[in-house]
């Protein structure tokens, strides 16, 4: 069995995720894209044009009664955008299992209640590569990379009022949390959101639009490498 007995959290590692490829075929038949970016960047649309089994990480949050989960500063808010409100281990586990024998168990989360409703079995069959995407699917790059699986690793971005908007939208429409929460969280999130992808690309996630992402993904299909450098965190825009 691969070894995912890895820390998480932590203050940012700098990985190169297009030094991450190719993966010995031998040792590891299928491998996984980490697809992160700001809440409401449109992961989950990209992961679905993908055409690639998909593995949502977002429903590896802890429950709302977790007396670990993190609050905002200053309010009483949880702060569900720590990535100590998710559970990593659990992640890492699932993905690897994937991997190695193409069929994993995972939680159904239910945003609104905050908990898990059930389970369900993902069968990606012996496919060469899946996505796994969510908000802090950059925070587990180094822990794929170090166990051989990761393909490649983006971080979306894009306009930060055009992601509160597709954000909000969304939120509200599936009845995520209440309205001032819902408000809340996206303000903070739209000032902050450079700062996010900033904190993601240094934890390895190659920055991009959805264009360059897809390409990328195509490529990964294909089994070749994209080995562009990580920008200068400087140069990046929301």
């Amino acid at each position: 069995m691969l070894d995912t007995n890895r820390r998480s959290g932590g203050s940012p590692a700098r990985v190169n995720a297009s030094h991450s490829c190719p993966v010995n075929a031998q040792s590891t038949p299928t491998r996984v894209v980490l697809l992160a970016g700001p809440s409401g960047s449109g992961k989950s649309h990209l992961a679905a044009r993908s055409d690639l089994p998909v593995l949502r990480l977002d429903d590896f949050y802890k429950e709302g009664d977790d007396p670990t989960l993190p609050l905002v500063p200053g309010s009483t808010d949880i702060d569900w955008d720590s990535v100590r409100s998710w559970d990593a281990d659990a992640a890492v586990a699932a993905i690897a299992e994937l991997c190695e024998t193409g069929r994993t168990d995972v939680p159904v989360y239910d945003i609104a209640t905050s908990s898990r409703v059930g389970r369900e079995a993902l069968h990606i069959a012996r496919t060469p590569l899946f996505v796994a995407e969510g908000i802090f699917a950059a925070d587990i790059v180094e822990r794929c990379q170090e166990l051989g699986v990761l393909a490649d690793a983006l971080c979306l971005r894009g306009r930060p009022t055009t992601t509160f908007r597709r954000r909000l939208v969304r939120d509200l429409r599936e009845g995520r949390k209440s309205v001032p929460f819902l408000l809340r969280r996206g303000w903070r999130l739209m000032r902050a959101e450079r700062r996010i992808v900033a904190r993601q690309t240094a934890l390895g996630a190659h920055p991009c639009g959805k264009e360059e992402a897809l390409g990328r993904l195509a490529a990964a299909a294909a089994g070749r490498c994209r080995r562009a450098p990580v920008p200068e965190q400087d140069g990046l825009v929301g």
